[in-house]
């Protein structure tokens, strides 16, 4: 199985699992990496700069029509809903919240699913909400990788044990090891 995407989630304490995460990936990657993260915090607009300082591979923000670009970041913007459309180009959405939340990792991850179905991976990582659990259990059904952080060593462990309840996990693991079975994935040519 190729992976040819993964999209991750987190919500409190995202950006402190964020930065380990995204510099322990290595370039080149022939993946594309989307990221969406919601939290109260007013900065989020500056997330693409702030994960950039920390990352190897390009980090931008995603724009309606853009293309899911292998080999770098795309980072949902605030306020909407990020969607990934069958042609692989991005959508955004001021659609209601889903679990509160705009954008929201559930729309995310399960439009993902629907376009590359058992060549996605899904990362759910800290967050203090459901949101994503639902999501990650479509790309499951699709055939895609899951990988939660173990909720033990997360500072907010809510949204990774919801992600396991629902959703379960071909990997739970601590944050320190989620960036090298990545590097494993998105490595392989076949």
């Amino acid at each position: 199985m190729r992976i040819e995407a993964i999209v991750i989630g987190c919500s409190a304490g995202g950006l402190d699992a964020l930065k380990p995460l995204l510099r322990g990936l290595e370039p080149p990657l022939s993946q594309a990496i989307v990221v969406c993260s919601h939290s109260g915090d007013q900065a989020l607009g500056l997330l693409p700069s702030l994960l950039a300082r920390h990352c190897r591979l390009p980090v931008r923000e995603a724009r309606e029509r853009f293309p899911v670009e292998p080999g770098m970041v795309h980072v949902a913007p605030p306020g909407y809903h990020l969607l990934i459309e069958r042609d692989r180009r991005f959508a955004l959405s001021v659609d209601e919240p889903v679990h509160y939340s705009r954008p929201s990792i559930d729309v995310l991850f399960e439009s993902a699913a629907e376009t590359y179905g058992a060549r996605l991976a899904g990362v759910m990582l800290t967050g203090a909400s459901a949101d994503g659990a639902e999501g990650l259990a479509c790309i499951r059904r699709g055939g895609g990788l899951a990988i939660v952080q173990d909720p033990a060593e997360a500072p907010a462990p809510a949204m990774p044990q919801a992600a396991l309840a629902r959703a379960g996990a071909d990997h739970c693991l601590p944050l320190a090891r989620i960036a090298p079975l990545l590097n494993q994935w998105t490595h392989r040519d076949g």
